[in-house]
């Protein structure tokens, strides 16, 4: 969502960075940089001059032009200036209130509120433990209904029935007392849209905030409608009042001037973000992390969380025994891709790394993707069960057999067993420290380098989803303080083909990027 406007903002505070002093020209021609940056992006007009006028004006002061360090003074404020124009803290939703919670959701049609409807009750259902109620109060939209109903059944969360004929408010009314009486936590409203905003939508969202009584209205908005977003959320507003924003299709390839100009307009907090298609892709929306993301800083709270939900305990342990003898077949090599792939793939891990952000468009020149895990994968799946658990019995016939049925050749299954007896070499070094999997080593050592011993360290990830929320948060600060949420500061540990490399893999080498990630043979060393 956000690739180039991180592109442009990234050279141009890059190029203040690398300078020793900077004059008040300096600023005001980079800020016009800026200026031109935002509105390219599609952020409001009057967000814009704001957002430049507060940075002009803490970026002139005689403290920054004669501070060590100028130019990383005013990425700072710039920084700060981003994080305050998001919304400074997150917002979750509020569920504080007497039982049943009613959650109503208003919106264009073709936003994406049914199925964001289904994923905010999957989120508080497995994450919060609530029990929900889901009711469709559409009945123009043919299937509506029908559609939240299925989508109730495939994540096992309770749907209102449908009865034929009845109007959107006595649904809403029967919803609440369904909900009271079946003794539901959270009931969610999913109203009605057209395909613009008109009177009888705006009375008819009245009656049924006047019938159901809601203690959260969220507006669902589709963030690559842009400027338009804008617009919606506030007739919304004035005419209904929402409580916050829901923002759909982040994982689009839209400029994301919605994202930065709907909090600053409406003043109403963003509080989830739909990153893609799954039930399970809906993230709250963090300012910081995004302000991270946009400035190339990484989002390594967000990357920790992620390993928290993929990487299998289990899994992981049963790696770590293999490893503590010395082992490691293609299947283990298959699983660890798996987990990659879980995680967002190597670009969306090193698009969260600090100062990694460039590596994506060096990976995409090379011809490396997310679907080379896909190859990888169909080739160990056409091997037979013994030539998983021991490489060398793949001879030239074999191989030769495994391409037909991959669809690829021997040199590809070439590269693939290259890649195996690098990692297992790799393993092996570490299987004397008994820890286990690759993604786990990784996210651990990454905890281990910011001071968090209670996150395993070296001794890999034991359960990331019992720490305190504090903590996570604090390992933003902790990698700040530690040189690593600068544009391009790197992170220490590989060395090699990544800049700086990864953390946590005692500074050995991992086979592929020129000594970076493992299975991507083809980038060229750091010269």
């Amino acid at each position: 969502m956000f690739e180039n406007l991180q592109d442009r903002l990234g050279s141009i505070l890059n190029g203040l960075t690398g300078r020793g002093a900077l004059s008040e020209a300096d600023v005001s021609a980079a800020l016009r940089e800026v200026r031109r940056a935002l509105l390219e992006a599609d952020v409001a007009l009057d967000v814009v001059r704001s957002f430049t006028d507060r940075v002009r004006e803490k970026a002139v002061g005689a403290e920054i032009l004669k501070s060590i360090k100028p130019g990383q003074m005013v990425v700072k404020i710039v920084h700060d200036e981003l994080i305050e124009m998001l919304g400074g803290e997150g917002v979750g939703i509020d569920l504080h209130a007497p039982a049943p919670v009613v959650v109503m959701m208003v919106g264009l049609q073709g936003s994406g509120k049914t199925t964001t409807t289904a994923k905010i009750a999957n989120r508080l259902t497995t994450r919060e433990k609530k029990k929900v109620l889901m009711a469709s109060l559409d009945t123009r939209r043919p299937a509506a209904q029908e559609q939240l109903r299925q989508l109730g059944a495939q994540a096992n969360i309770d749907t209102l029935p449908i009865i034929a004929g009845q109007s959107p408010t006595d649904i809403a009314s029967r919803a609440v007392q369904a909900a009271k009486l079946g003794g539901h936590d959270v009931v969610i409203l999913d109203t009605a849209g057209r395909t613009h905003i008109d009177e009888p939508l705006m009375v008819e969202m009245a009656d049924i905030k006047k019938r159901s009584n809601p203690h959260e209205i969220l507006l669902v908005a589709d963030s690559l409608t842009g400027q338009d977003a804008v617009n919606l959320a506030r007739n919304f507003d004035e005419r209904v009042g929402i409580t916050g924003l829901v923002l759909t299709r982040m994982d689009g390839d839209g400029r994301g001037g919605a994202a930065l100009s709907m909090r600053a307009v409406t003043g109403k907090p963003i509080k989830l973000i739909g990153v893609g298609e799954k039930m399970s892709e809906l993230e709250e929306f963090h300012p910081r992390r995004i302000a991270d993301r946009i400035l190339g800083m990484g989002d390594i709270v967000s990357l920790v969380e992620r390993a928290a939900e993929n990487i299998d305990a289990e899994k992981a342990a049963a790696m770590a025994a293999k490893m503590a003898k010395g082992k490691f077949d293609l299947n283990d090599l298959a699983d660890q891709l798996r987990q990659m792939q879980k995680m967002g793939g190597m670009g969306g891990i090193i698009g969260m790394m600090p100062g990694m952000a460039g590596m994506k468009d060096k990976m995409a020149a090379a011809g490396l993707d997310d679907k080379l895990f896909g190859r990888q994968i169909a080739i160990i799946q056409s091997m037979t069960k013994a030539e998983r658990a021991n490489p060398d019995l793949l001879k030239h016939s074999r191989k030769k057999r495994i391409a037909a049925g991959a669809g690829t050749d021997a040199a590809a299954i070439n590269k693939l067993l290259k890649m195996h007896r690098q990692m297992a070499d790799m393993m092996k070094m570490m299987g004397g420290k008994g820890k286990g999997g690759l993604m786990k080593q990784m996210m651990g050592g990454l905890a281990g380098k910011m001071g968090l011993g209670g996150l395993g360290g070296m001794g890999g990830m034991p359960d990331l989803s019992n720490i305190d929320p504090k903590q996570l948060e604090a390992l933003q600060k902790q990698a700040e303080a530690a040189g690593l949420g600068k544009p391009g500061g790197g992170m220490p540990g590989l060395g090699g083909g990544l800049p700086g490399g990864l953390p946590g893999l005692g500074g050995a080498k991992l086979p592929g990027l020129g000594g970076g990630f493992p299975g991507l043979p083809g980038l060229p060393k750091k010269k």
